[in-house]
């Protein structure tokens, strides 16, 4: 009986305290709810607006806000629960730099999502509207961003602490030069990604080759520290930015023509037809509809070869793309030989002709 009467005379007591830790659980829920709704009647609203960074905004802000608003929440109610008890309890003391570093975390979350998301709107809008857009620059600045939050979350963090920020920034000036010594690959390869960002000798989706060393594929991606192509054969290729700095890289990605060079071989017999199928040739190529006449274009007879008499055809196509010129190619090949057919010339192979001193005799057997 004693045990009831001391337990209603706590709960009568402390009845203040009940009340608000209900209020405050019902408020959290509320407030839970709350964003919920709001992000599902205003999301579809952004998500169809102009402006890039409204939808980017509420979506970056829509999880970790819920995540914010329990973890102030459920720190208030324990608070409470420890002024409750009249006594400093260890249990405590922490409850409150650890709702400092979460919520921090939490907005770092935020700013992060944000960035992504306005990275994906950008690269979505210029693809709707066939706007060139710069994927290289784009990723540095968004990573730049995200290294930036990083150290600032960091030096909040220790602050938060107790740890003195000044002293921390006082130690890395001493400490920088052993540190880079130790991790001087490291740096080596977060300055060459720097340099790839500042020089920009390809961006992602460029076809890079170099003559150095055995490189050659597509770039999917540019990080600080490595490059990743993929070969033709579909194979990923890692790469150490550091490596591009003693290297040399060739980007036919930005070729702005085609080549088409070769030699045709007539026969000597048809040297009074030469000049003809060259005229035709060259008539030929200025007419064809994918070469481009702006940029050199020649066919001239170039050598007497053991086999044949030798003329050069020299010109570019109006494409870059690797499967369309191999179809002109092949459409300027079969013209040419179209045309000395039609002037009643052959094309020579390697022949060896053997001279006699008299009349060979085939004796049957």
């Amino acid at each position: 009986m004693d045990t009831l009467k001391n337990a209603w005379s706590y709960i009568v007591a402390n009845l203040g305290s009940f009340i608000e830790f209900v209020i405050i659980f019902v408020v959290i829920i509320i407030l839970h709810y709350a964003i919920k709704i709001i992000y599902k009647r205003m999301h579809p609203k952004l998500s169809i607006s102009k402006r890039i960074w409204d939808d980017a905004l509420l979506r970056a802000v829509y999880q970790p806000l819920r995540y914010i608003v329990w973890l102030n929440g459920i720190a208030l109610i324990i608070n409470l629960i420890g002024q409750s008890l009249e006594h400093d309890s260890p249990l405590f003391s922490p409850i409150e730099p650890i709702r400092k570093i979460g919520t921090i975390v939490f907005v770092v979350w935020i700013v992060n999502r944000f960035i992504q998301e306005m990275e994906k709107n950008w690269g979505s809008i210029a693809k709707k509207t066939k706007q060139k857009l710069d994927k290289t620059t784009l990723r540095a600045i968004s990573q730049l961003l995200r290294l930036a939050v990083a150290i600032t979350s960091g030096l909040s963090i220790l602050q938060t602490l107790g740890i003195s920020v000044a002293g921390v920034v006082a130690f890395g000036g001493i400490s920088g030069i052993a540190i880079g010594f130790a991790a001087k690959d490291l740096l080596a390869n977060f300055f060459g990604g720097l340099m790839i960002f500042f020089d920009r000798p390809f961006a992602i989706g460029d076809w890079i080759r170099s003559p150095d060393r055995d490189i050659e594929g597509t770039v999917e991606y540019i990080g600080w520290r490595l490059t990743r192509i993929r070969t033709f054969d579909k194979r990923p290729l890692y790469i150490p930015n550091a490596l591009f700095s003693t290297i040399s890289i060739e980007n036919p990605s930005r070729m702005q023509n085609r080549r088409i060079k070769t030699q045709v071989t007539l026969r000597y017999k048809d040297a009074h037809k030469v000049e003809k199928v060259v005229a035709d040739v060259q008539e030929m190529l200025l007419n064809h509809p994918e070469i481009d006449t702006t940029k050199t274009c020649f066919v001239n007879l170039v050598e007497f070869a053991p086999s044949g008499l030798e003329f050069l055809i020299y010109t570019f196509t109006k494409t870059t793309d690797w499967v369309k010129f191999q179809a002109i190619q092949q459409d300027v090949f079969y013209q040419v030989l179209k045309i000395i057919e039609r002037n009643g010339a052959e094309c020579s192979f390697p022949t060896t002709t053997l001279n006699l001193p008299q009349e060979l005799k085939v004796k049957q057997t």
